[in-house]
């Protein structure tokens, strides 16, 4: 089956940025492409840890950014394009804090949307008319598997991802033919400081840095979605495909199961 993206297998001399990697899956991701070769560009508000990164391999840059503020990103942006220019842009910026409708906080629900949804819009208000003008590009979205379907205590973090991933195939379909790659990431539990607030027993957890390899990996064959650990991913694959009886009924037993294992 013909790949839908340009698979990308030569990592060297590509301008990347990387926004939201002082952390987890983006900077394992940072560290991953440097070591290909790419020439990266890490943003995120903690700039120390940008820094420190950056300060590891030569051809890489640290920007601060905040991806709640249009004017940081816009300055984010003249700067990471002026200095190395803008082959591929990875969105890895994320908030997560557990709530339930019962716990409902509306300050979480748009703080949520803020950084997970409208972050990525105003990131694309600035790069997509440059990429649409060179002809060329790669937009990735790290998404979640929370997206696939509503879940408990995932009230304000699963809408979002939801939205990123129909964000993501809206912009592949009115991208494509202008030459730019679009690649939708979902992945499962990966340890980070955000899955570290979870209390429970995290199925299939894997490391940033294995993530980060699935995500090289998925990209190397064109992949418009790049899922991980398929081994859990799969299972929740399925789950789409029931009816809501039985797929409620199935959601709520596993939480019966993982809160009585607790």
């Amino acid at each position: 089956m013909k790949p839908l993206n340009l698979p990308i297998v030569d990592w060297r001399n590509k301008s990347v940025w990387l926004i939201g990697a002082s952390s987890g899956i983006g900077m394992a991701c940072a560290i991953e492409l440097a070591k290909l070769g790419a020439n990266v560009a890490v943003s995120a508000r903690k700039i120390e840890a940008l820094n420190a990164f950056a300060s590891g391999y030569k051809s890489s840059i640290a920007v601060e950014v905040d991806v709640m503020n249009n004017d940081s990103i816009e300055k984010a942006f003249t700067r990471v394009k002026d200095h190395q220019g803008i082959d591929v842009v990875i969105y890895c910026a994320g908030h997560y804090l557990e709530q339930s409708a019962i716990d409902f906080n509306l300050d979480e629900m748009i703080k949520h949307n803020d950084i997970n949804y409208l972050g990525l819009c105003r990131v694309l208000s600035c790069v997509l008319m440059p990429m649409m003008n060179q002809g060329f590009g790669h937009i990735g979205i790290i998404s979640s598997v929370a997206g696939y379907q509503g879940l408990p205590k995932s009230l304000a973090y699963g809408p979002t991802k939801a939205a990123l991933i129909n964000l993501s195939e809206s912009l592949y379909l009115d991208l494509h033919e202008h030459g730019i790659g679009v690649s939708l990431i979902n992945p499962g539990f990966v340890q980070t400081p955000l899955t570290d607030q979870n209390k429970f027993h995290m199925p299939a957890l894997i490391s940033a840095a294995e993530a980060a390899k699935e995500m090289v990996k998925g990209w190397g064959k064109g992949d418009f979605e790049i899922h991980y650990p398929k081994r859990f991913t799969r299972v929740l694959k399925f789950l789409k495909l029931l009816p809501y009886s039985l797929y409620f009924k199935l959601v709520k037993k596993a939480t019966e199961q993982r809160t009585s294992s607790n």
